[in-house]
């Protein structure tokens, strides 16, 4: 089911914490475990539900802006926690890994509160974003580098 979410009263912040739980569940897990171990005390939490693993329907487009269609499914995971301040968090990540997907609804969670959005940003989610974009131009410059030159092969009736 294809589904937009348009009725945000602010989209702004909408579009922040979109930014911030995608940059979540794209991290390594190492970097969001190392984040966790930083915090002096780790917040007190609860699970809403149990951490659950499934399959979605993955859809595409005929270049980008044609017809959808179904393209095959992927496994996800989801995870929704609550912090013991009242703030709910919730984690999608590609694949099985549960804590993952635990821990990217923690940093969800603890960046809805103003008190830690700031310093987080800047010292979790940040340095995430940054590395993310760095691995992307890495790998667009190896695509780059096999790129053919298809208007300098002769054509068959110009001789």
């Amino acid at each position: 089911m294809s589904r937009q979410i348009s009725d945000s009263s602010n989209p702004g912040e909408f579009a922040g914490r979109q930014g911030w739980m995608a940059t979540l569940a794209k991290a390594p897990l190492a970097a969001l475990e190392q984040a966790w171990a930083a915090l002096d005390p780790p917040p007190v939490f609860t699970r809403l539900r149990p951490t659950e693993t499934g399959l979605v329907m993955v859809r595409g487009r005929i270049s980008g802006s044609g017809r959808p269609f179904n393209l095959g499914e992927m496994t996800m995971t989801r995870a929704a926690v609550r912090l013991e301040a009242g703030a709910t968090g919730f984690g999608h990540v590609a694949g099985r890994s549960t804590r993952h997907a635990e821990l990217a609804a923690l940093f969800d969670a603890l960046l809805q509160d103003p008190a830690l959005h700031d310093d987080l940003m800047v010292r979790v989610v940040g340095p995430l974003a940054v590395r993310a974009s760095a691995e992307r131009q890495r790998k667009a410059s190896e695509v780059a580098a096999t790129k053919v030159d298809f208007f300098t092969l002769v054509r068959g009736e110009d001789r």
